[in-house]
């Protein structure tokens, strides 16, 4: 186990500074949606957090990412974003794959049962106007050169145009992208191979609309992919096998109409393209998810073919997944173990990302008869047997991701919770808003702590760690939700006695709160139950 800080809570009234001999708690090197959300959550939980990015503030990054998943809107939905971003995006109630096979969305137990259709810009728009009201501090133009940490905190070395500079924390997570200063920094391989060399990506007007804002196909010999950005401009992302050519070498509107005519059988009469470039996809992913007192997330950790729209939706959630735990070991409510749980449960997700995306593109690229017959069997596997078809949605949109629980434990526990509908009209969701794990017990059961009414909902914060809410159903199984919208703990035991005691028991573990009864005893049982939570 590494050496830990314990913090001491803004709220404790003794004075002391939680920093100690750190410029800040938290160093997080890169400016993308990963980053954005991560320092976000951190600064919202008053933890101190300084953001470095190579890039000028006035220079807008080049974005790729066109789609949220439904976990992702989810995750955005627990920090009151996800609504501004769906209203101002294409939600797509249906996702074709290799031309005849069709991912449909609308059956997810989801708040988001669709795919968002919005460029990444937007995402880090919101994100970046959140981290900014939070309090983080946006270092722009600063160029990391290195780092070095020992068993107390890190160190990290830069460069703006103003000269060389340093600030220390007690962590640093680099999410500074496929070419990570931070990864090469602390040794890491990065293993892997370019699974698709030559993509051409632009950003053109179009003469004719396409019938969907994302328009998408492959033929073995190209693919592309059309997506609209709004005010007129759209997103074109593909590939000729015919045309390979080296990532420096110029592309031009004539090579992307030629490969959208080849995927999509017309050009769309594109023109005006104001952006072309050329690049390649590799299938890498490090180790590795912690080097001591550093982790890496998002690109910085795992890349892959775009295939299945899974990179900045996968970078989104490795950010939930580690962003509660930094500021439960810096709030001193954890030990530094906790932290290793991040690469227990987000690595594998990183490989599956891999595995999934490639197999969508290799069998999208396969050139031949015997391919074009294996793409042609995938789609009718896909669109005609359901629990295969179920399979594939909940694994693209991240619903089914899932965490390992340890022996024993409840079914439940390690599965993302649904949004569910709690007594008083407020959704788990609404609550996670807070940054605090959520318990949800039955309503008016005699000796098991509940919630009461304030404010006008049916929850309350009543420790620093923890709000508490009822269902608004006859459900008797008492749940522990973590911040990050996955199940901790629960339990169906009935005897009263048996449950109370579980559940003191599990937010003590949980939450670190040195008296599980200190809560309970500050709880009393609501007035009311009503109908079915949804997503149950």
């Amino acid at each position: 186990m590494h050496a830990m800080n314990r913090r001491t809570d803004q709220s404790d009234g003794t004075g002391a500074d939680p920093r100690g001999a750190h410029d800040t708690d938290v160093i997080v090197v890169g400016a993308g949606p990963t980053g954005l959300l991560l320092a976000g959550d951190l600064a919202e939980a008053g933890l101190g957090v300084t953001l470095l990015e190579r890039r000028p503030a006035e220079i807008s990054n080049l974005t790729r990412a066109l789609v949220v998943h439904a976990r992702s809107l989810e995750q955005l939905d627990a920090r009151g974003l996800a609504d501004e971003l769906v209203a101002g995006g294409h939600p797509l109630t249906g996702l074709r794959l290799f031309g005849r096979a069709t991912i449909d969305p609308t059956q997810l137990r989801s708040r988001f049962p669709f795919v968002l259709v919005t460029p990444q810009f937007e995402v880090e728009r919101v994100l970046e106007r959140r981290a900014r009201r939070a309090g983080v501090t946006f270092r722009h133009d600063s160029e990391v050169l290195g780092l070095d940490q020992d068993a107390e905190g890190v160190t990290v070395r830069f460069r703006t145009a103003e000269g060389l500079g340093s600030v220390r924390a007690a962590y640093v997570v680099g999410t500074d992208g496929v070419r990570s200063t931070i990864r090469e920094a602390v040794r890491l391989p990065f293993p892997g191979k370019s699974v698709i060399r030559s993509l051409v990506l632009a950003d053109v007007r179009l003469a004719q609309e396409p019938d969907s804002p994302l328009t998408f196909n492959a033929t073995g010999d190209a693919f592309a992919l059309i997506a609209s950005f709004g005010g007129g401009w759209y997103r074109v992302i593909g590939w000729n096998r015919h045309r390979q050519a080296a990532d420096d070498a110029p592309a031009d509107l004539d090579e992307v109409r030629e490969l959208t005519r080849l995927a999509l059988g017309s050009d769309y009469g594109m023109h005006d393209a104001r952006w072309i470039s050329r690049f390649h996809s590799d299938e890498r992913q490090v180790p590795s998810y912690r080097v001591g007192r550093v982790f890496l997330a998002g690109d910085a950790a795992h890349v892959h073919s775009p295939a299945g729209a899974l990179g900045m939706n996968t970078g989104l959630q490795d950010a939930a997944n580690l962003s509660w735990k930094l500021a439960a070991v810096l709030r001193g409510r954890a030990p530094d173990g906790l932290l290793d749980s991040y690469q227990t449960e987000r690595h594998p997700v990183g490989k599956q990302a891999l595995r999934s995306s490639g197999t969508l593109i290799r069998i999208a690229l396969m050139p031949t008869a015997p391919g074009h017959a294996v793409r042609a069997l995938a789609a009718q596997l896909v669109n005609h047997v359901r629990p295969l078809a179920r399979r594939a949605v909940r694994t693209i949109s991240g619903l089914g991701i899932a965490y390992p629980a340890g022996p024993g434990a409840h079914p439940l526990a390690g599965h993302r919770a649904p949004d569910f509908r709690l007594a008083g009209g407020s959704r788990l969701y609404e609550l996670l808003r807070q940054g605090r794990f959520v318990l949800i017990t039955p309503a008016g059961e005699p000796g098991v702590p509940q919630a009461t009414a304030s404010g006008g909902g049916s929850s309350r914060p009543v420790d620093a760690r923890v709000v508490t809410a009822s269902w608004r159903s006859e459900r008797r199984t008492a749940l522990l939700v973590r911040p990050d919208g996955y199940i901790a703990w629960a339990t169906d035991a009935t005897a009263p006695a048996a449950r109370a005691a579980a559940l003191r028991g599990a937010v003590a573990h949980w939450t670190g709160t040195e008296d599980g009864a200190s809560i309970a005893a500050d709880l009393t049982p609501p007035a009311h139950a009503a109908d079915t939570p949804a997503g149950r």
